[in-house]
């Protein structure tokens, strides 16, 4: 990470100490009383303007325009812009000027955070503005935000570049605000399935994060130690067995919102932190989970977007129920031409030969229709379908098929082209658990490094009996990219998984006068930001050369100035 100091940084600085110098508290500890917000304002003044004649409103400000005894800024808060208005005799009548002409004109910076009382009147141009009478620095802002131009309330040159953005939410935030309006949606989505589910009587409930044993899922876990047992623990992969646990326990409906962690690779739709959510519901098959599940999404889709038709990229999307509900087995048929529902392993390899799908020693028949489905049949389904009916090889938790020999009562919900819940009528006989965590032991034997471990305090619990239960993972964060029609998971995560930031050498005095460069113009191109070896190589030579000029006589350096031809040697 670059820690070097800017001149802008060391700028800011300056007027830290300044401010400090002044007697004024750049980081005060007095709360500061809003009464007002920008959104309320903008939208109810016109109507009700007798109600904002007092307005105490507080914000980073976000542009500023001065025009000699009078300016403008812009202030940001949580709900949008306002303009404000300062005139400088009325905020210094006397003759001390200093907190116009010196504090807010040459102390304050944009990003700073005001505080600002006043009334709201509408300038001579018809904009509603905020008369500042009294405004108050609560807090110094010692970086620049990026510069992010706008005309007539739309942002033309937004800050666009993912690195800066996810690794620099915070500052993405400040400057890109359909981004908050993007996490005010997805804070939307949860609200909808909490209010959804608690009205037909449903529990919320929380269980480990780190378990000692990662069931509930096919996923390889990350691992840890808890020093005081003295014992290897895993961050969960799912919350599945717990919350049957839940159901052994007499509960009839539970859920819980699951922050799940796998140790596994990240694209544009998996980051190895992700929330799922997971509900139980004892006395149901998963022909009602399908029921319930098409109107909950039909719900969440009204209350975050008003409708259920919703654009996602250049497809229109309908979560109106009801879903189509397609086999597995005919998926797979009807778009690659195999019919697999008799073939044994070996005649699944064949298949996977014939469709060039690689494989490995370690897949079992399970595994290798998963993969068939998933290289060639789901990115299909852009509308809202149940794939339903699946082998018993892939869902060792899933009660078998009423009906249908060798399948199990499963479905997925897939939406355009993505998984998005998993659902089963949950296996409740014991004695088939077992069997069925004795063949994923034996894939994890063969090297299957997502199989299941056996969990034989899940076995125990079930052995005191578990009611016919329906049970459902849904994905968060992928309901909240179609909801908020974005194409990355990145963009519905705060803070999603990133690489570390690369730590920048900074440059020392070998590495400039390596260059050609005399010791005594160093610290003005210190001055300048160019304090890395990589800083140095992309300056403009050109660009270096004009502004070493001011700058020699800003720090009062009595150094001979360098001709153009030697500053452009610096650089060869």
């Amino acid at each position: 990470m670059n820690t070097a100091l800017s001149e802008q940084e060391l700028q800011r600085r300056d007027a830290l100490a300044k401010l400090e110098t002044l007697g004024i508290n750049p980081y005060p500890a007095e709360a500061f009383e809003v009464n007002a917000t920008a959104k309320d304002i903008l939208e109810n003044y016109d109507r009700d303007k007798l109600n904002y004649k007092n307005i105490s409103i507080a914000g980073r400000m976000m542009s500023r325009r001065v025009m000699g005894g009078v300016s403008f800024i812009e202030l940001q808060d949580a709900t949008g812009r306002i303009q404000a208005y300062f005139k400088r005799d009325e905020l210094c009548p006397d003759e001390d000027k200093t907190l116009y002409n010196t504090v807010f004109k040459k102390l304050l910076d944009i990003g700073d955070f005001l505080g600002i009382n006043g009334y709201v009147f509408t300038t001579n141009t018809g904009e509603i503005s905020i008369h500042v009478q009294e405004f108050t620095v609560l807090a110094k802002s010692l970086k620049p935000l990026p510069v992010v131009k706008s005309a007539d309330g739309k942002t033309f040159d937004a800050v666009t570049d993912p690195e800066f953005r996810y690794r620099q939410r915070y500052v993405d935030l400040v400057v890109n605000p359909q981004v908050r309006e993007t996490f005010v949606k997805v804070s939307k989505v949860k609200t909808a399935i909490r209010d959804f589910l608690n009205e037909r009587g449903a529990l919320e409930v929380d269980t480990p994060v780190l378990q000692s044993i990662p069931g509930g899922a096919a996923a390889r876990p990350f691992i840890t130690h808890h020093n005081a047992l003295d014992i290897p623990l895993y961050l969960r992969i799912a919350n599945e067995l717990y919350l049957k646990r839940l159901i052994v326990g007499g509960y009839d409906w539970v859920y819980e919102f699951s922050r799940n962690f796998r140790n596994e690779g990240m694209d544009r739709t998996h980051n190895p932190e992700f929330t799922v959510l997971e509900f139980y519901v004892a006395y149901k098959d998963y022909l009602w989970m399908m029921d319930i599940t098409e109107k909950l999404f039909e719900h969440v889709a009204v209350a975050t977007n008003g409708q259920t038709v919703l654009q996602v990229g250049d497809k229109e999307i309908n979560f109106a129920a009801p879903y189509p509900r397609v086999s597995i087995y005919d998926a797979i048929k009807e778009h690659t031409g195999f019919d697999v529902n008799d073939l044994d392993e070996a005649g699944l390899r064949e298949v996977c030969r014939q469709l060039d799908i690689p494989t490995d020693e370690s897949m079992g028949k399970g595994k290798l229709i998963d993969e068939i489905f998933g290289e060639k049949c789901e990115h299909h389904y852009v509308q809202p379908t149940f794939i339903i009916d699946y082998p018993v090889e892939m869902s060792p938790l899933t009660k078998k098929h009423r009906s249908k020999p060798g399948l199990v009562e499963r479905f997925e919900l897939m939406v355009n082209g993505k998984e998005l819940a998993n659902a089963y009528s949950e296996l409740n006989d014991p004695i088939d658990q077992r069997i069925r965590f004795e063949e994923q032991l034996k894939l994890m034997e063969r090297g299957d490094d997502e199989a299941m471990f056996i969990d034989y305090d899940f076995l125990r619990a079930l052995e005191y009996g578990m009611p016919p239960t329906a049970g459902i993972g849904i994905g968060i964060d992928r309901l909240a990219m179609l909801m908020a029609n974005q194409q990355s998971i990145q963009d519905v995560l705060f803070f999603p998984q990133m690489r570390p930031e690369k730590t920048v050498k900074q440059a020392g005095v070998a590495d400039y006068t390596a260059q050609g460069i005399p010791e005594e113009w160093i610290p003005v191109l210190q001055k300048m930001g160019l304090n890395t070896i990589d800083a140095l190589k992309a300056a403009n030579p050109n660009k270096v050369f004009n502004d070493l000029g001011g700058l020699r006589k800003k720090m009062k350096l009595e150094i001979p100035m360098p001709s153009k031809d030697d500053v452009l040697k610096w650089f060869e």
